[in-house]
């Protein structure tokens, strides 16, 4: 008489149980250790032509802030910290100072009242501050971005709005532009790359990285932009859930186009309180000869 194969439904429960111990442990992780474990991001970037005295500059860059009643304000306030602790020569913010309405607007000055560089502080204003919250471009507060913007530049932050400045070192110049949002309907990128020197190595912010594939024939050397989070979430075996085809392309990193260098940056705060395998940052470049 042959012996009876052992039964599999308790392998079967094994597997189970372990998949969901896995994921139930990752969600923990998730909700309580990953949305504010900060990371600093540190990126050599090479600029054709950039002259001898921007040799070795460094930008701090900072994105999607998303100040509301979700993100704490003392994890906000070591972000900042940790930024200026990198003793960077000029620091980006690109966009959503404010996660929804006028309520934390004065949080937003107070937030980055005293932050300084050598250089400057320059911004540009995300959907959110635009009350924009899809691509359809509708808004709720029509009024909003006007009042961050005045927010940030009573706190001494120079927000670019399709406009650029050129920035002096050593009788050299450097070209900081800032693009408008994309969502919202205002970004303008001839406004604000086509009337400086071609010649002039060019650091261009802008909120929505797919601003880039309206820049045309425009020169930029390096883009910093935000957004999509990185898509908050990259689980493993799915991958990031969250973010459409398109958004995928410029999910989160350092990408080659045009000629130049887009950063994605994947942002210090969140409008929910939930991610996985994509760490915030603050994002550290130093510009070299190439």
């Amino acid at each position: 008489m042959h012996p009876r194969p052992p039964a599999r439904r308790p392998a079967v429960r094994t597997r189970l149980a372990g998949w969901i111990g896995r994921n139930w442990a990752r969600v923990g992780y998730a909700y309580r250790v990953e949305p504010t474990w900060l990371a600093v991001t540190r990126h050599d970037i090479p600029v054709r032509g950039l002259p001898a005295p921007f040799a070795g500059l460094k930008v701090a860059h900072l994105t999607d802030f998303h100040v509301g009643r979700h993100t704490p304000r003392g994890y906000l306030e070591d972000a900042l910290a940790r930024a200026a602790a990198e003793r960077p020569d000029l620091i980006a913010l690109t966009g959503d100072f404010v996660h929804k309405g006028y309520r934390h607007v004065g949080a937003v000055a107070d937030l980055f009242r005293g932050l300084s560089a050598p250089l400057g502080v320059y911004a540009v204003l995300g959907n959110h501050d635009f009350a924009v919250r899809n691509a359809l471009g509708v808004r709720r507060h029509r009024g909003l971005h006007r009042a961050v913007a005045d927010a940030l530049g009573a706190a001494g932050v120079r927000v670019l709005r399709n406009e650029a400045v050129r920035v002096e070192r050593g009788g050299a110049g450097l070209v900081v532009a800032g693009v408008d949002d994309l969502w919202s309907r205002a970004a303008d990128p001839h406004a604000a790359l086509g009337r400086s020197c071609p010649h002039t190595p060019r650091v261009v912010l802008a909120h929505n990285p797919r601003a880039v594939e309206t820049f045309g024939r425009h020169r930029f050397d390096l883009v910093l932009s935000g957004h999509t989070h990185g898509g908050q979430v990259n689980w493993p075996g799915l991958g990031r859930v969250l973010l459409g085809k398109s958004a995928r392309r410029w999910a989160a990193g350092l990408y080659h186009h045009g000629g130049g260098h887009l950063y994605v940056n994947t942002g210090v705060g969140y409008g929910w309180r939930f991610r996985f395998g994509v760490r915030p940052e603050v994002a550290v470049f130093t510009l070299r000869p190439g």
